[in-house]
């Protein structure tokens, strides 16, 4: 396994191996890698000759009030876990790296972006999106993955490609869970015990969900009611906000449908979990 920081370093290898006539899987993370960022690498090890890991807490996606400085970082654990899963590159590079004196281009995907978490984190996407972009450039692979947990962002990654025409298939891989139902997150790290056991809600508000909906509940409104009085009942727990939307839009629904999708941001505390799932599925 190597383990490059130098952008021109790793274009260089992923050009070699492209000549090579290898294919490139590349896995685009911020570190502080979990069972959910494992099995991204697991598919990617099956779907490239060449799999690459990057490794970047990326400045631009975060607000000025937002967790930049603590957010959870350990290079050791996560080149242990890459080993594990057969990385071949793993990618560590700086934000001065990335982002060199004078940058001033940046990629924004509109429509998309102004909704559920692009309205509570104003430019979050703009962020995402510039250093994905510039992921791919230097990478140029020919399959990226990325966890369904992020569901909007995994959205707004496919509109960027397509419309960009990049070379690029995007795979979504399914949410994984501890064993209570919680979505594995980097930030799980910062809940106190009772948050942890109070976030809980989040999973069973899902199942609830599906539950009333395959019992024939389609009225969004009340399915929301009942969700929303759920959640509320957690004495930590603080709506950012509980949506159906459709999956592929991401607007608003009134009736639930096959497309319909549970999106929901609630904080613990001070940390903002994310979560979703379909509904008739």
């Amino acid at each position: 396994m190597e383990i490059i920081t130098s952008p021109a370093q790793m274009q260089g290898r992923c050009l070699v191996a492209r000549r090579a006539g290898q294919s490139i899987a590349l896995v685009p993370t911020m570190g502080y890698l979990h069972a959910g960022h494992a099995s991204l690498l697991r598919e990617g090890r099956r779907r490239g000759n060449l799999l690459a890991l990057s490794i970047f807490v990326n400045p631009t996606q975060f607000g000025p009030a937002e967790d930049l400085d603590r957010y959870p970082r350990d290079l050791q654990r996560d080149l242990a876990i890459a080993r594990e899963t057969g990385v071949d590159l793993v990618w560590t590079p700086t934000p001065a790296e990335i982002y060199p004196a004078g940058y001033a281009t940046y990629v924004n995907v509109e429509g998309l972006t102004e909704v559920l978490c692009g309205a509570s984190r104003p430019g979050h996407f703009r962020g995402v999106t510039t250093v994905v972009c510039k992921l791919f450039n230097v990478v140029q692979p020919d399959v990226a993955l990325f966890g369904e947990k992020d569901f909007q962002q995994l959205a707004v990654i496919r509109r960027m490609t397509q419309d960009l025409n990049l070379p690029v298939e995007i795979v979504g891989m399914p949410i994984v869970r501890e064993p209570d139902g919680l979505a594995m997150s980097s930030r799980n790290v910062y809940l106190s015990a009772a948050q942890r056991a109070q976030a809980q809600v989040l999973s069973q508000a899902l199942a609830r969900a599906r539950q009333l909906a395959g019992q024939g509940v389609r009225d969004v409104g009340t399915l929301l009611a009942n969700l929303r009085s759920m959640i509320e009942s957690q004495p930590e727990a603080r709506i950012d906000y509980l949506t159906i939307s459709h999956q592929a839009t991401l607007q608003e629904q009134t009736t639930v449908d096959g497309d319909s999708v549970l999106l929901l941001a609630v904080f613990f505390g001070k940390t903002r979990l994310i979560d979703n799932g379909l509904l008739l599925c």
